[in-house]
C-alpha cells in the first residue's frame, strides 16, 4: 500500500466548493472519479488539508490519499492530470509515510486574499478578486493588521454557522496588506484558520480602510467574542489556499 501527497491548484469557479456533494460538481468529487478510473473502478477516498468553500481557488491544496498500486511518484502526477478537467491540476506528487495526514500534520497555512480598487467594473477580474469601489487609506489598514498577528480567540471573525467544537484560539504569524496599482493582496500565515475567517477579517479590515473603524478597534472586538458585531463575510471569489506546510521527513 503506498500512500501519496499530491499539491494541487484550481479554479473554483465552477466549483461547488471541495467536499463531496451529491449531484454538485466538487474538488474532491473530480479527484475520487479520476483515482476510480485509475484503480478500474475501486473507490479511493482522498483526505484534503481543509475544504475550500464555492469560488474559493487553491495555489497549493493538498491531498494524500492510499493505493494498493506502486507507481513511481511521477507516474501518479502524469496519470491524474490525464484525467483532470482543465480548472484542477496536480501541481506536485511525493510518497510519504504510513503515519502521514495532510490535515493533522500540516504546520502552517497561507490564505491570500485578493481586492480590485476601482470604481468602474472589470470583467475579467470579477472571478478572481472582489471589486471594491471605494477609497482606501492603506497604512490604517496595515497598522490594523498588525493587531491580528499572535494568538488570539478570533470567535468574533469565525462564521456563525462554523460547527467546530472547542477552543477558537489561532494564532496568525503575520497578517500583511500590499497595494499594487488598484490591486490589494492581504496574505494571512498562521497555525490554522476558522470557517470564513480571512473572509470576515478583510472585511473588517476594509471597514478600516474606509474610515468606519479604528486600527485599535480590533482588540475590543476580540474581547468580546460577538460575530455580530462586525459586518458581512467578504465574496469567495478573491480568497486562495495559497500554501500548506509540513516538518519534513
Amino acid at each position: 500500500m503506498q500512500k501519496i501527497k499530491c499539491i494541487l491548484s484550481y479554479d473554483g469557479t465552477g466549483f461547488s466548493g471541495f467536499q463531496i456533494q451529491p449531484g454538485k460538481r466538487t474538488v474532491q468529487g473530480e479527484l475520487e472519479k479520476a483515482l476510480a478510473k485509475i484503480h478500474k473502478g475501486q473507490h479511493i477516498r482522498i483526505q484534503a488539508s481543509g475544504r475550500t468553500d464555492t469560488g474559493v481557488h487553491a495555489i497549493g491544496q493538498t491531498i494524500h490519499f492510499e493505493s494498493p498500486y506502486t507507481l513511481p511518484v511521477y507516474n501518479w502526477g502524469r496519470a491524474l492530470n490525464t484525467l483532470m478537467p482543465a480548472d484542477l491540476y496536480i501541481t506536485g506528487v511525493q510518497k510519504v509515510p504510513d503515519a502521514f495526514h495532510v490535515r493533522y500534520d500540516a504546520i502552517e497555512k497561507e490564505y491570500r486574499y485578493v481586492v480590485w480598487n476601482e470604481r468602474e467594473t472589470d470583467v475579467f477580474k470579477r472571478n478572481y478578486a472582489y471589486q471594491f469601489r471605494y477609497p482606501l487609506d492603506i497604512a490604517a489598514i496595515k497598522e490594523a493588521c498588525t493587531y491580528f498577528e499572535g494568538t488570539h480567540d478570533f470567535t468574533t471573525f469565525s462564521s456563525a454557522k462554523a460547527t467546530i467544537k472547542g477552543s477558537k484560539e489561532r494564532t496568525l504569524y503575520e497578517v500583511t496588506c500590499k497595494q499594487s496599482g488598484q490591486e490589494i493582496t492581504f496574505t494571512f500565515q498562521g497555525s490554522g484558520f476558522l470557517y470564513n475567517m480571512v473572509r470576515i477579517i478583510v472585511g473588517v479590515l476594509l471597514d478600516v480602510g474606509r474610515g468606519k473603524r479604528k486600527p485599535s478597534d480590533i482588540t475590543a472586538l476580540m474581547e468580546k467574542k460577538d460575530r455580530r458585531l462586525v459586518g458581512e463575510t467578504v465574496p469567495p471569489q478573491g480568497l486562495y489556499l495559497w500554501n500548506v506546510k509540513y516538518e519534513e521527513y
